[in-house]
């Protein structure tokens, strides 16, 4: 199991280097660039939750798409940090608004999308070594329960973040920002 482990931390590590070290070409678009941008963002407990489900399955996905599925997403969602970290960072108080805005639901969301990568990563991993002929079966009862736990563990964990996201950040952002 470590492999899958060391694999899906680098890739979300590469993704969020990439991401933290592009915020500052990204802060450089003219803000007249973005003066008729109007995002449509719905901040309720049902749209986080299924946009937070889409990225977990599409991580677990990794079992049936040999990794690929996993491996897009893990340095995509990355990046996204990155570039979240990265331009909070560029703040004056970059600590206080990490911890205001991130935090309280990130360190569940985080965690579940790796325990999803984790996971997704699992049985493809397993397969390749059935097929350099170390390893007896394709997949064992033990493999499947595996990924099975860590499927579960992963989406307890995305529905326990989005109802942080939703309803506890935004008090402890209240609280800490003003």
């Amino acid at each position: 199991m470590k492999i899958p482990i060391i694999l899906t931390l680098m890739l979300f590590s590469l993704g969020f280097i990439f991401g933290f070290i592009s915020i500052n070409n990204l802060s450089k678009i003219n803000d007249k660039d973005l003066s008729n941008y109007i995002p449509n963002i719905q901040f309720n407990f049902p749209s986080i939750l299924t946009n937070n489900l889409k990225v977990i399955f599409l991580m677990l996905a990794g079992s049936i798409t040999f990794g690929l599925s996993t491996f897009i997403n893990l340095i995509f969602n990355g990046f996204n940090v990155g570039v979240l970290i990265g331009s909070i960072s560029l703040t004056n108080e970059p600590l206080k608004l990490i911890t205001a805005l991130i935090l309280p639901h990130g360190i569940f969301e985080i965690s579940a999308m790796l325990i999803s990568a984790v996971a997704g990563f699992k049985i493809p991993y397993k397969v390749t070594l059935y097929l350099l002929d170390k390893k007896e079966k394709p997949l064992t009862e033990e493999d499947i329960k595996d990924f099975l736990k860590l499927s579960l563990i992963s989406i307890i964990l995305i529905v326990i973040a989005a109802f942080i996201e939703v309803y506890i950040t935004p008090k402890i952002a209240t609280y800490l920002l003003t």
